[in-house]
């Protein structure tokens, strides 16, 4: 298992709520009116409310930035920077970054932040609706390195959102994969959208390979799903069931993610 991630979590399998921000400066969604103020009131009030509910890290992630890029505006990655700096001091638990899809510019936001974790798309081969995609780990740990985050802990998502694997190997055999060649701290194992969940069967087949892994359930993780997630997965990543109504656009619901964690400690 990952020191890192052992670091950070001890032995509890860790629930990581997403803090999604609204949509950036220079995003065809972004709330001009609004401003800066009202994507820190958003990301305050998150924070808090997550934090309350007794997760045990967020990850802030720019999910509102469609259509979605594979090289990030700088605007994006320095208005990230500024906001999560607004509230650094009010946050009490580990966090993590993603800046979608962009493992470079995830980890120089993590590296300028102290964020203790990213997530992002690291290896494989895809046909997306962003366009075909080819990310580059080698690159992007060394990168890491060059930024003296040695202690960054990479989670990698092997089955990627929105697109179509061109490798035909099953989601276990490059989960397996991707371990030897490419050294994860964690792999996570995704549904085809934000939101929707991952294939159990495809859980439990990369857990049964790589039993000395960290392997998380990535998306679309439910009140009525995660403890039976947590029997197999090492742990989970949540954002659209903590929203109101459970739709990924809206606020996160002090109620929802009070309730998501009560269920949770039921088997802690």
């Amino acid at each position: 298992m990952s020191e890192k991630l052992e670091r950070l979590f001890g032995e509890v399998k860790p629930v990581i709520a997403m803090v999604h921000f609204g949509a950036l400066p220079g995003s065809p969604l972004y709330d001009r009116e609004g401003g800066l103020e009202a994507l820190l009131d958003g990301v305050r009030k998150d924070l808090a409310a997550l934090q309350d509910a007794g997760f045990d890290a967020v990850m802030f992630g720019n999910e509102n930035d469609r259509p979605y890029e594979f090289k990030v505006d700088t605007a994006s990655i320095a208005t990230m920077a500024y906001v999560i700096g607004q509230v650094r001091q009010e946050i009490r638990i580990p966090f993590g970054i993603n800046v979608l899809w962009d493992p470079e510019a995830s980890i120089a936001l993590a590296a300028a932040t102290g964020a203790g974790f990213v997530r992002e798309i690291f290896t494989g081969t895809y046909a997306s609706d962003m366009g075909p995609w080819t990310p580059d780990a080698g690159k992007a740990m060394r990168y890491r390195d060059r930024l003296h985050r040695q202690d960054l802990a990479l989670l990698y998502n092997i089955s990627a959102e929105f697109a179509y694997s061109l490798d035909r190997r099953s989601v276990a055999d490059r989960a397996r994969s991707a371990v030897f060649s490419s050294i994860p701290d964690a792999v996570l194992v995704s549904g085809n959208i934000t939101g929707e969940a991952a294939e159990m069967t495809d859980l439990e087949a990369v857990k049964r390979v790589l039993p000395d892994t960290y392997v998380f359930a990535n998306t679309g993780v439910k009140h009525a799903t995660v403890r039976d997630t947590l029997k197999v997965a090492d742990g989970v990543i949540v954002g659209s069931s903590l929203k109101y109504d459970g739709h990924t656009w809206n606020a996160v619901d002090p109620e929802r993610a009070a309730e998501f964690m009560r269920l949770v400690r039921m088997d802690r």
